[in-house]
């Protein structure tokens, strides 16, 4: 029974395989060559190219990892750890460390000071 299903899955992965590296491939082209040539005026490329720029993209900005979920679960559960680890001074010298590190999302300093935003036209 397991030995079938490896060969299936296996027949599968082969059959699967090319055609999903043409159809991709195929995509890439067709978008440079409708898209990207006439807006941008520049030379079409052949499928060979598309299949090239496909794998150079996938290099760049992508890793073979297998994703980043996993990653950032990791990050996410040690920084919680951590946070809960803190005492409430820490807690509130961490926030004002981040807020002065990115100006605090939503802050405007201004308010701060004068108790009015710019934005408001006195009448």
């Amino acid at each position: 029974m397991k030995r079938s299903f490896w060969a299936r899955r296996i027949l599968f992965f082969i059959l699967l395989a090319p055609l999903a590296v043409f159809v991709f491939g195929s995509v890439v082209m067709l978008l440079w060559n409708n898209a990207l040539a006439p807006v941008l005026h520049i030379s079409t490329i052949t499928f060979w190219q598309g299949l090239g720029i496909l794998v150079l993209s996938k290099i760049l900005f992508s890793s073979f990892s297998g994703g980043s979920r996993p990653r950032r679960a990791y990050w996410k559960q040690r920084t919680l750890r951590k946070w809960n680890n803190m005492s409430p001074e820490e807690k509130e010298k961490f926030k004002e460390e981040w807020k002065n590190r990115c100006g605090g999302w939503g802050y405007e300093p201004w308010q701060a000071e004068s108790g009015t935003s710019p934005m408001k036209t006195e009448s």
